[in-house]
């Protein structure tokens, strides 16, 4: 039986170069020069910490400084393209800066959200960033009154004052709307789920407004954000099926959209020429589908730098200044018309009597 090698501790370390433990440690944190540690003596210390190859103990110096270097990202779905996108920008940007990411997914579910903000809590991270389920303000005022730098995204919850980076998804869908009612589509409809959350009433109020100066009726399909796919596209099969007058869609959410897209095949409809559609948020799929899918593109390197920008600077100003000082952040969406929403020109004479003699 093997025998497990001891762990090197920094003691051991000062023992052996007959040296002081703060000696090691200025040492090991860079500040040889300043603390007027001779380079022969730097040099001993880092040459042995090489030989032995100690690892400093995080969680002792976590207790030391009161710091981790750790960032609790909580997401929706990191499946998702927005919110993998989004948390890789943010682990990148912050890995630079010297703080490492651990990130989960909620499943927009509140209890689990609430686990997994109390597990991050145990762990003392440094600052939180957060994409809010519904019913969890108490566990976020909670990190507020610890003083825990934390910044929202994607969502805020409107009773709390605190940091957060959302999207104009009203202007966004609005414009959306706009651009089908340009191209002549008048009868739209809007497919989104029964969440009440900030930023799909935001998405909503937008489809809506544009109807309404146009003095046109909505036409609104709220499905269950909990259901699973084949529930999910049977829903959005059924609504389209039996609203047939509906010549253009646009769906709320990138995942709404991918589960269309198979309704709309299912039923055996061309887009755009028996129904346009628009998504809000984009996917590779989109870009390969055939026609390609117009949609309302979110500014995710943008929210990422603005994200990680604002903690970080309040992770360096002293507790009580930085947890009063909060930003708020609305960024514009970018609409990217493709073929899916563009009216097809009708066909030429001479291309009908060609298609006529064809059949």
């Amino acid at each position: 039986m093997s025998k497990v090698k001891k762990r090197t501790l920094i003691n051991d370390i000062a023992n052996h170069l007959e040296v002081s433990i703060a000696t090691v440690s200025l040492v090991l944190n860079g500040k040889a020069k300043q603390s007027r540690i001779s380079d022969a003596v730097a040099e001993r210390v880092l040459k042995y910490v090489q030989e032995v190859g100690y690892k400093p103990n995080h969680l002792a110096k976590s207790l030391r400084t009161g710091k981790t270097h750790v960032i609790g990202l909580v997401v929706e779905d990191i499946s998702n393209p927005f919110f993998a996108t989004v948390a890789w920008l943010i682990e990148k940007q912050a890995f630079e800066r010297g703080y490492r990411i651990i990130y989960c997914s909620t499943d927009n579910d509140p209890a689990k959200s609430k686990e997994l903000i109390s597990m991050f809590r145990e762990r003392h991270v440094d600052g939180f960033i957060i994409v809010p389920s519904e019913g969890i303000e108490e566990e976020v005022s909670a990190i507020l009154r610890e003083q825990t730098p934390t910044v929202l995204f994607d969502r805020f919850l409107p009773d709390l004052v605190t940091n957060y980076i959302v999207v104009d998804g009203a202007q966004g869908t609005y414009e959306a709307t706009l651009h089908l009612l340009e191209q002549g589509f008048m009868n739209i409809a809007f497919v989104t789920t029964d969440s009440t959350q900030t930023q799909m009433e935001a998405r909503l109020n937008g489809y809506v407004r544009a109807l309404e100066e146009r003095q046109l009726p909505p036409l609104i399909k709220r499905v269950a954000a909990s259901k699973d796919s084949e529930q999910l596209i049977a829903d959005i099969h059924g609504f389209i099926k039996d609203n047939s007058t509906c010549d253009a869609v646009i769906f709320s959410t990138n995942y709404l959209s991918i589960y269309g897209l198979e309704a709309i095949s299912r039923l055996q409809l061309q887009i755009p020429q028996d129904l346009a559609v628009i998504s809000y948020d984009d996917h590779d799929l989109f870009r390969l589908y055939t026609p390609a899918i117009t949609v309302i593109a979110q500014p995710v390197e943008s929210i990422a730098k603005n994200v990680i920008d604002i903690l970080l600077e309040q992770l360096q100003q002293p507790s009580d200044q930085a947890i009063a000082n909060n930003h708020s952040v609305v960024l514009p969406t970018t609409l990217v018309v493709r073929k899916s929403s563009v009216r097809q020109p009708a066909p030429a004479p001479a291309a009908r009597k060609k298609a006529a003699k064809k059949k």
